[in-house]
C-alpha cells in the first residue's frame, strides 16, 4: 500500500511535507520576515507565514528562534549592525570631523531609506532588554559618539559632556528618516539625503556656541529615573 501511494502522489502531483531542512535556514528566514514585515507591519506577520514563505514546514523556524519576537529581536540585531556600517562608510570621505559628522547623519538616513523594514522593528516595537540587542543598539550610539567627540576635540562643536549632542543629532536625523520611510516628505530619495545633509549642516554650525546648563548632562543608568532609546539607555542627571 505504501508503495501504491507514493506512486499515486508522484504521477498525480500529490502534496508531500516539506522536510524542515534548509541548507542556510536561518538566513532564509530572516529574509522572509524582512519582506512579509514590509508588506504587513512588525506587529501583523506570524511564524507560520515566514516559514511558508521561506518553503519550510512551519515548525522549522523554531530551530533557530524560540518564537515570534526573537526572530524580530534578530532582524533588529541585523539593522543596527548594518546601521553601524552605514555611519562609519558614509563619514569615510569627510576632511575634517565636522564634515565625517555630517555624512554620518547622511549614512543613517541612508540606511533607513534602503532598510525600512529593519528601521521599523528596531525602533517602532518595545525592546525585549536582551543584552545581544542592547549591545549593538550601543555600538550604534558609541558611533555617533564619537564623531561628536572629534567635532568638539576640533572645536566645531562646543565643549563638555558629548551626551546631549549626541541624542541632539540622533533626534534630527531619526525623525528625518522616519518622515522619509513614511512618505512624509515630498521629496526623493536622493533629495532626502541632501536635505539631510542641509540639516546636519545647520545643526553644526548651529551647535557651535551653544551653552550646555547642568541639567543637561546625561550619565550611565542607575536606579532612579530612566529613559529607554532604540541605541542606549540613559539617565537624566540631577
Amino acid at each position: 500500500m505504501l508503495f501504491v501511494s507514493t506512486l499515486i502522489a508522484t504521477f498525480f502531483g500529490m502534496p508531500r511535507k516539506r522536510p524542515y531542512h534548509h541548507p542556510n535556514l536561518r538566513k532564509a528566514l530572516l529574509e522572509a520576515a524582512v519582506i512579509l514585515i514590509g508588506e504587513v507591519g512588525p506587529k501583523g506577520f506570524t511564524i507560520r507565514e515566514v516559514a511558508r514563505r521561506a518553503g519550510v514546514s512551519h515548525n522549522a523556524p523554531y530551530r533557530h528562534f524560540r518564537d515570534k519576537d526573537e526572530l524580530l529581536e534578530a532582524v533588529a540585531i541585523e539593522g543596527f549592525q548594518r546601521l553601524t556600517d552605514a555611519m562609519k562608510k558614509g563619514s569615510v570621505a569627510g576632511k575634517t570631523a565636522a564634515e565625517r559628522l555630517r555624512l554620518c547623519g547622511r549614512g543613517y538616513v541612508d540606511f533607513a531609506l534602503h532598510w525600512p523594514q529593519h528601521f521599523l522593528v528596531m525602533f517602532d516595537l518595545p525592546s525585549r532588554e536582551l543584552p545581544r540587542n542592547e549591545a549593538v543598539g550601543e555600538n550604534a550610539f558609541q558611533t555617533l559618539l564619537g564623531f561628536i567627540m572629534e567635532s568638539q576635540k576640533e572645536g566645531t562643536l562646543p565643549a563638555g559632556d558629548p551626551h546631549p549632542l549626541a541624542l541632539m543629532a540622533w533626534s534630527m536625523v531619526h525623525g528625518i528618516a522616519k518622515l522619509a520611510i513614511s512618505g512624509n516628505l515630498p521629496y526623493t530619495s536622493r533629495q532626502v539625503l541632501d536635505f539631510t545633509q542641509h540639516a546636519s549642516e545647520a545643526f553644526v554650525s548651529g551647535m557651535g556656541n551653544l551653552k550646555w546648563p547642568g541639567k543637561f548632562s546625561y550619565k550611565r543608568e542607575s536606579p532612579g529615573k530612566t529613559e529607554k532609546n532604540g541605541l542606549r539607555r540613559v539617565t537624566s542627571a540631577q
